[in-house]
């Protein structure tokens, strides 16, 4: 996905496209899996943590990212739903245990629960624990 394709998928999301959201999401699509603000920062450099928690913030609010919270506090991604009323991107995620990484399992659905009547749904998070395939390697 390149800057052309960020921009798009921002209109779409309700988001004017400013230089430094367009870094933001950049990041955060480099990734390739869930980031804490932290990371963010790290791989960001050049925008401070207060603009970088804004972005997220707006970007939370129109739905063009997820999060989900792990050991490691909030960590957050891009979203690929291409609706800002709706989140048609939600998926389950792994933590492993040993190393710490949480992925994301995009091919995985979260499973359709029913609330009781009156209720609605408008987010989920699935985190599975575990081992990952590298870390299980090494314990022979």
């Amino acid at each position: 996905m390149n800057d052309s394709d960020i921009t798009t998928l921002m209109k779409e999301h309700g988001i004017r496209p400013t230089a430094n959201r367009i870094i933001v999401a950049k990041a955060l699509l480099e990734g390739r899996r869930p980031l804490t603000m932290s990371e963010l920062e790290e791989r960001i450099g050049s925008i401070d943590k207060s603009g970088i928690f804004r972005a997220l913030t707006l970007f939370k609010e129109h739905l063009l990212v997820h999060t989900l919270e792990d050991i490691e506090g909030v960590r957050y991604e891009l979203c690929h739903s291409h609706d800002h009323t709706i989140d048609n991107d939600m998926h389950m995620h792994f933590h492993c245990e040993q190393c710490g990484e949480t992925i994301c399992l995009e091919d995985f659905s979260i499973p359709e629960v029913q609330l009781p009547e009156g209720y609605l749904m408008q987010s989920a998070t699935f985190v599975l624990k575990g081992i990952c395939p590298k870390c299980r390697k090494h314990l022979g």
